[in-house]
């Protein structure tokens, strides 16, 4: 059982507990009324708010509207005060505007183009709200006229202000191409940049407002004379300079190229003195090792001296010193070279003049008319060089061929840039290049066809030959032309590759034409082979005959040597210097044979009366000595290793019949017989072949 006081304990705890949750639920009801009261009052302050409010906004609404109203009618008042005054002023247009019509644009462009404009609003707006109005007839004749004074303007300017480009200004933008060092592109200014900006302004005022595109044709007019003139003006500027200090640079021709002269009269002195130094170089100066020089010294025969002279004083006469300094051709040449880097320089600086000032849609067929002349100029006189060079191929003077390698050279690496620069001009601008090409290719194939047969087919004439069998003329001719060849191997192969209807000529390729080159190169030294051989046959001493081809097959060998002609020879013909030697050795054994008549008379077999045989060796040692004596053999080495060779053979003979019957008393006077001692024959044959000894 729970003790009792246990029990009234837990009775007072929760009665006390009872009474405190009493108290707090007194002051909770307590708090509600309160809480009540207060919303009731809240409510009624705001519901006499509302009712204030509402007051307050039926006093103000119609106020505000009628402000509205009153700022609306202000507004189209401005308004309309505004748009009168923008329609009067179109009355007034004319009036302000017209003395700086009158006056035109030069000085003020920009105030005369804003007068433009209004006069233009002008027009615009009349023709839209009052067409029958007089104010329209007199700003459209405003209009008219300041339009024309802005076309005249731009005449002005443009004549004004556009000159010809200077020379030297055009070789420096040329030579800058090929200059080793990067630099700056070069800019030309054909126009002061005010005048630009003026012209600039103008154009694209009258493209889009004045709706004319009359300005174009002045524009590309006056240009086109402007490119013309540069170019006219290179070309005087190379002929006045080189009449002075000789021929310039030309960016074709890095070494300066040797023309070839022919059998024909002299024609042009400046490609015959080319020619005519070469021959005095190997017929006075010897092997120096330069490209192109020959293995041989002064010749002691008389007859290649006097035609070297007569060919000087046939230039001399006939040119006067002049003509000896300056070579007019090649000036020609060189000025032609330049003036087609010259064109594509100035059209690619033309170009972009033009992109500033005619419309993009306008511009290519502007520049097409802008370039005509003066493109249409070069390829006239390129014909003409062609033609030219027509007209002396079938004088047979091939040399002329030359003046067009060079040309045709640059043009096809100048081909790339001009077909970028006409790049969107008219199919006829485009293909006059590619029809000169054409044109020169084909003219220098047939040349050279002809040239390859002319060598073939060279008559022999007595009077024509060397009298001391010195190198032929013809031979000299034929390797100096084919020297020519080896600056322009890809172009004199791209010749010949023009005529070939093959597959291979159809996929040309550098390779297809050095082949092509070398093929030709070996024809023409055949060629000439068997005219030497028939030329030999003029000559009635065998010997003669052996020296003339001795000399002629030894010139070829060292020309060929000395040149990188052995190299292109080599490319079809492998065997061509082996082939040379053995000629020249064969030679050399045919002369050898022309002094068996001489040693025979000495030799035991031939000596059954010893009398006449001494006798006639001296008699024939004589003869030959005097007739050899004047013949020629312009190679020191050749001539040397001949004389030792002859000697050797004549002195051991000699000399053992001296040893076998020398002290033989067959007569009272041995000396009457027995002339000469060995080491005088020696003598009398190291004097053959110079005619100073």
């Amino acid at each position: 059982m729970i003790p009792t006081e246990e029990v009234s304990a837990r009775r007072r705890e929760i009665e006390y507990k009872l009474k405190q949750e009493e108290l707090t639920l007194s002051f909770i009801k307590d708090s509600l009324e309160k809480s009540d009261q207060l919303t009731k009052n809240m409510v009624a302050i705001l519901s006499s708010f509302e009712s204030r409010l509402m007051k307050l906004e039926n006093s103000i609404i119609p106020v505000y509207k009628q402000t509205e109203n009153l700022q609306r009618l202000q507004e189209n008042v401005e308004k309309t005060l505004s748009c009168l005054d923008h329609v009067i002023s179109y009355y007034h247009v004319a009036k302000d505007t017209e003395k700086i019509i009158k006056e035109g644009p030069t000085g003020r462009l920009e105030e005369y183009l804003n007068c433009m404009d209004k006069i233009q609003k002008a027009v615009e707006y009349f023709q839209d709200n009052n067409p029958d109005s007089p104010e329209l007839n007199r700003v459209k004749s405003l209009f008219e006229r300041g339009k024309e004074s802005l076309e005249s303007e731009f005449r002005s300017l443009m004549t004004r202000h556009t000159k010809p480009v200077p020379p030297i200004l055009i070789l420096d933008l040329i030579s800058g191409d090929d200059d080793m060092e990067p630099q700056e592109e070069m800019f030309l200014e054909h126009l002061p940049e005010g005048v630009l900006h003026d012209i600039i302004r103008i154009s694209g005022w009258l493209v889009e407002n004045g709706r004319n595109q009359d300005f174009m044709t002045v524009y590309f007019q006056i240009r086109s004379v402007q490119l013309d003139r540069s170019i006219k003006g290179l070309k005087d500027h190379f002929r006045k300079t080189s009449s002075s200090t000789g021929v310039p640079y030309s960016p074709a021709i890095q070494n300066k190229r040797k023309d070839t002269p022919t059998k024909k009269p002299l024609k042009r002195p400046g490609t015959i003195r080319k020619a005519q130094n070469l021959l005095k170089q190997y017929s006075q100066h010897g092997l120096d090792g330069k490209k192109g020089a020959s293995n041989l010294i002064p010749m002691e025969g008389h007859e290649h001296d006097l035609r070297v002279k007569h060919l000087s004083d046939a230039l001399s006469d006939k040119h006067g010193p002049a003509a000896g300094r300056d070579d007019v051709f090649d000036i020609e040449i060189d000025a032609y070279i330049h003036c087609v880097s010259a064109f594509v320089k100035l059209a690619q600086s033309e170009y972009q003049l033009l992109t500033d000032i005619v419309p993009e849609h306008h511009q290519k067929k502007t520049f097409d008319s802008l370039i005509q002349e003066s493109l249409d100029n070069l390829i006239m006189e390129g014909d003409n060089i062609v033609s030219a060079a027509r007209k002396a191929i079938i004088r047979h003077d091939y040399s002329a061929v030359l003046t067009i390698f060079p040309i045709l050279k640059h043009l096809k690496q100048m081909k790339p840039e001009f077909d970028q620069v006409l790049q969107g001009t008219a199919a006829g601008t485009k293909n006059k290049l590619p029809g000169l090409i054409t044109s020169m290719e084909t003219t220098g194939a047939k040349a050279l066809e002809e040239f390859a047969d002319n060598i073939k087919n060279d008559p022999d004439k007595e009077y024509n030959m060397p009298k001391d069998g010195t190198v032929h003329e013809l031979t000299s001719n034929a390797i100096l032309f084919l020297q020519q060849l080896l600056d322009f191997q890809e172009t004199a192969g791209a010749m010949l590759a023009s005529q070939e209807t093959s597959s291979s000529a159809s996929s040309y390729s550098s390779e297809f034409s050095r082949r092509l080159l070398s093929t030709y190169i070996c024809k023409v030294l055949g060629n000439l082979q068997l005219n030497l051989l028939s030329k030999s046959k003029v000559y009635e001493d065998p010997a003669l005959s052996a020296i003339f081809l001795h000399n002629n097959y030894n010139y070829i060998l060292k020309s060929l040597e000395k040149s990188e002609l052995i190299q292109l020879v080599a490319v079809t013909q492998k065997t061509a210097e082996r082939s040379y030697r053995e000629l020249i050795e064969q030679q050399i054994q045919t002369y050898q044979r022309s002094w068996l008549k001489v040693t025979d008379y000495i030799l035991e077999r031939n000596l059954p009366v010893f009398q006449p045989g001494v006798k006639g060796f001296n008699d024939g040692l004589e003869e030959l000595c005097k007739i050899q004596k004047a013949w020629a053999i312009p190679d020191v080495e050749q001539r040397d290793k001949i004389r030792r060779a002859q000697k050797t053979i004549v002195k051991e003979t000699y000399g053992a019949f001296l040893n076998r019957y020398g002290n033989v008393p067959f007569t009272k006077n041995p000396e009457k017989y027995i002339k000469y001692q060995v080491d005088q024959v020696g003598e009398m044959i190291e004097k053959l072949f110079d005619t100073s000894a």
